[in-house]
């Protein structure tokens, strides 16, 4: 029991406990505001996702942790460059929460339609139209893609991956900050 300092635990006073468990709350919201905080600064729901498959090699490895901006792609004006051929963007398909990494191979845009886009992961031999909505066989850049890809760190997602394969690991972590939160003394 000593090992863990959990016989700290006894000799705080309700003041003190109080504090440290606020203190807990305070890195957790702070932690939550810096994440929405990217968010609105890149305009997309998820500025920074890991990659979880090896469709993208030898561009981005498995664990791969990627930045993305969303902004200033110019979606409403076709004269505009915005979302080119080749560049690398994330996007959601419709009933699935798991974010996708892949090239633009091709776009196609009418004067009154939006921007569509078809992708492909680099280590794939065909095009994602089987991963897209049934009857679809183009993204919408607007309403789909969550952004384009603008800097990764190599590797430093597989926390992440370990987290969400063994889900014990996230309680345990989880617990474990908590407790030195609690017992730390100022």
């Amino acid at each position: 029991m000593d090992a863990l300092g959990l016989s700290e635990l006894r000799h705080l006073k309700p003041r003190q406990l109080l504090s440290q468990v606020l203190n807990f709350a305070l890195i957790l919201s702070t932690a939550f505001m810096l994440w929405k905080g990217l968010s609105v600064a890149t305009d997309s729901p998820s500025p920074i996702v890991v990659v979880l498959s090896g469709s993208m090699e030898p561009a981005f490895q498995r664990g791969d942790l990627l930045f993305l901006w969303n902004r200033n792609l110019e979606l409403d004006n076709p004269s505009t460059p915005g979302t080119q051929v080749g560049e690398i963007v994330v996007y959601n398909v419709a009933g699935k929460n798991i974010p996708i990494v892949h090239r633009v191979v091709r776009k196609h845009q009418g004067p009154k339609t939006p921007l569509h886009l078809l992708t492909k992961g680099d280590n794939n031999h065909a095009d994602d139209t089987e991963l897209y909505a049934r009857g679809r066989w183009y993204l919408d850049r607007e309403k789909e893609v969550i952004g384009s890809v603008v800097g990764y760190v190599p590797f430093v997602g597989y926390v992440t991956i370990m987290l969400s394969e063994h889900p014990w690991m996230k309680t345990a972590l989880l617990g474990i900050m908590g407790l030195l939160v609690i017992v730390q003394r100022e």
